[in-house]
């Protein structure tokens, strides 16, 4: 076979070189079929442009961080504690949308809260349970009043009652001056109308047990207002 020689070959016209290039042009690798003109072999650099920008505005409309923690607007309707700004600069550092941090804060509020309150109920109680350990004169001798008045308080009032009391040191207090000035039939504690103590309310009754004639000189009637206040409460 005779070889051409290439110094002496014919030279193609321009517009025919250019043909046979783009013709023979493959799309790149990762190139969108939407953005390759297989014609030319040449990207469509216009719709490129016009996907990139459609894709920005969509971009721009999804919700992101406020310009400052300052600018987080967090409803706090349950009352149980503020906005902290430490706290939420440190969400604002992170990128949180104002959606993320309400969500931040009601899951506090749900989950935290309750887990405190019950600790601080179970500090509180601790303490109650020191004070009557203290009046009753030591360890001994409050477990052996705390059994006595236990069974008095099953034996003569309703459970939602016992319990009332049972939960604080004034209510044991109560139990106690109950239990001290049981008498039979003179018992003056039937002898509250039971319309009044309806109209009182637990904190009415809290107060009442802070009256010395309440726990220092556990007069009767004094006493027994403060036992149908919570028969009425509980009782229900």
């Amino acid at each position: 076979m005779e070889q051409e020689n290439l110094l002496t070959a014919e030279i193609p016209a321009e517009e025919e070189t250019q043909q046979n290039i783009t013709q023979g042009a493959d799309k790149p690798a990762g190139v969108p079929e939407k953005f390759w003109n297989a014609e030319t072999g040449e990207i469509r650099v216009e719709a490129l442009l016009k996907s990139y920008l459609a894709l920005e505005q969509k971009l721009s409309s999804l919700p992101g961080a406020p310009k400052t923690p300052e600018d987080y607007q967090i409803a706090l309707n349950h009352g149980l504690f503020d906005s902290d700004p430490e706290v939420n600069k440190r969400l604002h550092a992170k990128g949180l949308t104002a959606d993320q941090v309400q969500e931040v804060y009601d899951l506090a509020a749900e989950r935290m809260v309750p887990m405190i309150l019950d600790l601080a109920a179970e500090f509180q109680a601790d303490r109650e349970v020191e004070r009557l350990v203290t009046h009753f004169g030591g360890v001994d001798q409050w477990q052996e009043v705390s059994r006595q008045l236990l069974q008095f308080g099953q034996k003569t009032l309703p459970p939602k009652v016992l319990e009332g009391l049972a939960s604080s040191y004034d209510g044991v207090m109560a139990l106690y001056a109950m239990m001290q000035g049981e008498g039979g039939s003179e018992n003056p504690l039937l002898d509250v109308p039971a319309d009044a103590a309806a109209s009182t309310t637990e904190q009415d009754l809290q107060a009442m047990m802070r009256d010395p004639k309440y726990w220092r000189d556990k007069d009767p009637a004094f006493v027994a207002k403060v036992t149908e206040g919570y028969k009425a409460l509980y009782d229900q």
